[in-house]
């Protein structure tokens, strides 16, 4: 079984990056680079797309930490106020990572055909798309925050006291779909400088508003758990106004100009057909975690704290390497477009081999560090036992999830969303969820249940995923 994650001998010369070019290239690959990606060495391309992907994804981790030592000042209910909420929103960041991939792999096609005209078709119709979903998800969102905080297990004080805080971050979904989705186009085009400035400074001026917002400091009301989502909204905000103009600038690859504003019914067809599959993928692997929350409450505030807390450090590890996945992903679809599909594979499992590296560190201090890291974010006698538990159980499987990740990206970057989908069914839903509840509730593991559960499910996911991606189906798909 171990077979299925090595890097193909015929490209492990590509493997490394020269010492003497990987500090020039890290510098390139952050200013911004014309790198033609179908070309030359592979993991020269990889490192000038995944460097910048990387560090997007490092201060994005940094956010979800930062944003929860704050909330964790205020007590038990309002972290778990932020992870319930965020087990709701897991489902619109589902609905935006279905339509990016599929706007991500439109775009990486277009642009490895050399044809920019219709990358920025792809990424108009992407951008509307994301328009007309937010609006009445908002709107639900404002109106039900109250039913809804309580229908995924909120206690009755913890509802009135986090409601404010579920309608504000659901009411500026459209702001999380827009920039998700323009990311994506950014990344999709191999501008992934662009996406790491762009979410930078809207973190940072996130990070900055944070407390001012949650205690009041200086002249900013004191809000509570509600002023973290009022400093979320506000620096994504930002950030979205930012992508929308570099879009109309001209300073990347994917240039919208006034003949392209409107509506392409061929490309829309093709974005919705791809979206759809990429939706539902998300859908059903997002949608897990409501599905785990829920087993969680019967345990009450303490586990779901714990969770949350646990959870938030554990993407602090794989975010980063979602940019590596991310990397893989434009590899496959420009190559895909050059008709260069060999060189794609290649690149897939070098990248997996890069974030098994990486996240087998990250699991081995995981694993024999929990409690210290748990200490930096809360001392509660109930919450830190079991965020440690859930630090140390979920991270056992990092080193198969390093090449899940990839590989399902990898899918995704061809196209291919089905199958990614057919495996998010089954190894969440088939399989996580009732071992998750069987442990939890039936052989006595209580919480430890369910942090096994997902431990098992993410490692099942990686050796399926690299099964179906030697078989190369993925190599004919048509976008």
């Amino acid at each position: 079984m171990s077979a299925s994650f090595d890097v193909p001998e015929e490209s492990a010369a590509a493997v490394a990056v020269p010492a003497k070019a990987f500090w020039p290239s890290v510098w390139e690959a952050l200013r911004g680079t014309r790198q033609d990606f179908t070309e030359g060495p592979i993991g020269r391309a990889i490192l000038l797309l995944a460097v910048p992907m990387v560090l997007e994804m490092v201060l994005e981790s940094v956010f979800a930490l930062v944003d929860v030592f704050w909330v964790s000042r205020l007590g038990a209910d309002a972290v778990a106020t932020v992870g319930l909420t965020e087990s709701m929103l897991a489902l619109i960041y589902a609905l935006a990572m279905g339509v990016s991939m599929a706007a991500a792999a439109m775009v990486a096609r277009r642009i490895g055909e050399k044809n920019p005209d219709g990358a920025a078709q792809a990424a108009v119709q992407a951008i509307a798309l994301g328009v007309v979903l937010s609006i009445p998800i908002g709107a639900s969102g404002i109106a039900l925050a109250p039913k809804l905080l309580a229908l995924v297990g909120g206690s009755p004080s913890l509802v009135q006291s986090g409601w404010h805080y579920t309608a504000v971050v659901l009411g500026a979904n459209g702001i999380v779909l827009l920039l998700f989705l323009m990311n994506a186009i950014f990344r999709g085009a191999g501008d992934a400088f662009i996406s790491m400035r762009v979410l930078w400074l809207a973190n940072i001026i996130n990070l900055i508003l944070d407390p001012c917002l949650i205690f009041g400091l200086g002249p900013f009301p004191r809000l509570g758990v509600t002023g973290a989502a009022v400093a979320t909204a506000t620096g994504r905000g930002i950030g979205v106004l930012c992508q929308l103009a570099v879009l109309a600038s001209g300073r990347g690859r994917v240039v919208i100009r006034r003949e392209h504003l409107r509506l392409y019914p061929s490309v829309m067809w093709r974005l919705l057909r791809i979206s759809g599959n990429g939706i539902l993928q998300s859908v059903i692997g997002t949608a897990s975690w409501l599905g785990l929350v829920r087993i969680l409450s019967a345990f009450g505030s303490a586990a779901i704290a714990g969770y949350t807390i646990a959870i938030r450090m554990i993407v602090f590890a794989i975010l980063p390497s979602w940019g590596m996945s991310n990397a893989a992903a434009t590899m496959v679809g420009q190559n895909l477009g050059a008709q260069k599909p060999e060189r794609g594979e290649r690149a897939v499992w070098i990248a997996g081999f890069y974030n098994m590296l990486f996240l087998g560190a990250v699991e081995l201090v995981f694993v024999l560090v929990p409690q210290s890291l748990v200490g930096f974010f809360t001392s509660d006698p109930q919450v830190a036992p079991l965020a440690a538990d859930c630090l140390r159980l979920v991270s056992l499987g990092f080193v198969f999830y390093a090449y899940g990740m990839v590989l399902s990206q990898a899918f995704n970057g061809a196209g291919d969303t089905f199958t990614p989908t057919l495996m998010n069914l089954f190894c969440f839903w088939v399989w996580e969820i009732p071992l998750a509840y069987i442990l939890s509730h039936r052989t006595g593991f209580g919480p430890r249940g369910v942090f096994l559960s997902i431990t098992t499910a993410f490692s099942m996911l990686a050796v399926i995923a690299a099964l179906l991606f030697r078989r190369g189906r993925w190599k004919l798909k048509k976008v």
